[in-house]
């Protein structure tokens, strides 16, 4: 089957672990009404026949099955490498804890885009490895190899070293016409901001259906 169709593709929720900015774990932090981790593992239940919940700790309504972090630095690279390990598809969309604003529409962009290595949204502020398509056979040697190498400080790095197309232009619109999707919430600021936005569109306590 093809990316994107039902059942070829899994998910993964990286859910990281405090947050130095926020002050709190934000897996857990609440975002008009419901658990980011949560939210973001509604949006890809509905594109993904499976959700992984990667490291830290999963709100308990979030749907998937957990995963542990491998040993090594608390980094993105660690729940990236758990991610694609414990994943049994071809490709697998991931998605970082504190994206509540993802929706399954974008998540369809991404797992519908062309074959490559890596399918990755860029926008002005750039790429966002943390809200992408890794084929994952592709993509599991070079992620062990940087672990072991304590080459985490960046995922950048680890694009570089495969097949990467960008989601971007008039591509990245069509997924994410509101420019809403890739908001981070590292600070309050930012929280009050997605729970605006929530707020003035239907069905804020939950994840929308796209």
């Amino acid at each position: 089957m093809a990316a994107g169709a039902r059942g070829a593709i899994e998910g993964a929720v990286l859910l990281g672990g405090r947050s130095r900015r926020m002050g709190r774990d934000k897996a857990g932090l609440v975002v008009a009404g419901v658990p980011c981790a949560e939210r973001v593992a509604r949006a890809l239940a509905e594109v993904c026949d499976a959700v992984w919940l990667v490291g830290g700790e999963p709100p308990e309504a979030a749907p998937g099955r957990r995963v542990p972090d491998p040993a090594g630095p608390r980094c993105s690279l660690r729940g990236l490498v758990a991610a694609l390990d414990a994943c049994e598809t071809e490709y697998l969309l991931v998605c970082a804890t504190d994206l509540p604003l993802v929706t399954p529409t974008f998540l369809r962009a991404l797992a519908a885009a062309p074959p490559a290595d890596a399918v990755v949204p860029r926008d002005a502020a750039g790429l966002h490895p943390l809200c992408a398509r890794y084929r994952v056979a592709a993509l599991r040697g070079p992620a062990h190899a940087r672990l072991a190498a304590g080459d985490t400080l960046s995922l950048r790095g680890l694009l570089d070293a495969v097949e990467t197309h960008p989601l971007e232009g008039d591509a990245l619109a069509a997924a994410d016409p509101e420019g809403r999707a890739l908001l981070n919430v590292n600070t309050r600021e930012e929280l009050r901001r997605a729970e605006a936005w929530l707020a003035a569109s239907d069905g804020g306590r939950e994840t929308g259906s796209g």
